[in-house]
């Protein structure tokens, strides 16, 4: 099951103002602190946090909300993470902060786009993972054959994507995890 966080209602509710704009390290600090709340209620497999609603997402806010939740994970955190709805400014906040921390989420734009990885992988990870996108559901030797890699490099590869939550793997096949 996936649950859905609409960022822009945690964000009101918590700040009580009609803004929309995610900003200031404590709002940030507030926001998270109502999402481990909402996942460790819900207890789903994959956490879908909805950034549609949101104006502005500044650095701290990016660092508070996303950083923070995968460093320090909730005891009850979901089997998957993904952002959805950002906009370009969004993306690069989280990526910006997210690559210095040598942290990693699965994201997916506004605009309807695939999903893509924030933040810092291996540029085999991320070549990997685009393929394992255009082939959904796919196996490791399929992705091997589509990028002419030996089949070990790319269960390593995939290993690593899904050790990291970036994939599922589910009886040898594998997808991203909760994209609409």
């Amino acid at each position: 099951m996936i649950q859905t966080i609409h960022m822009g209602h945690v964000l009101q509710e918590e700040i009580r103002t009609p803004y929309c704009d995610l900003v200031t390290r404590p709002t940030g600090a507030a926001v998270r602190h109502r999402i481990r709340a909402a996942m460790a209620e819900a207890k789903c497999r994959t956490a879908l946090l909805d950034f549609s609603s949101i104006g502005l997402l500044d650095f701290s806010c990016a660092d508070e909300v996303v950083a923070k939740l995968l460093r320090d994970p909730p005891p009850d955190w979901p089997d998957f993470v993904v952002l959805h709805g950002l906009n370009e400014a969004h993306r690069e906040a989280i990526h910006h902060v997210l690559e210095h921390q040598a942290l990693a989420i699965l994201a997916v734009m506004r605009a309807g786009g695939c999903p893509a990885i924030l933040g810092r992988v291996a540029p085999d990870a991320r070549t990997a993972f685009d393929r394992v996108v255009a082939l959904a559901p796919t196996t490791a030797s399929a992705v091997a054959a589509a990028l002419a890699w030996p089949l070990e490099r790319t269960r390593e590869v995939l290993d690593t994507l899904a050790l990291h939550r970036l994939i599922r793997e589910d009886a040898g096949l594998y997808s991203p995890p909760g994209a609409p």
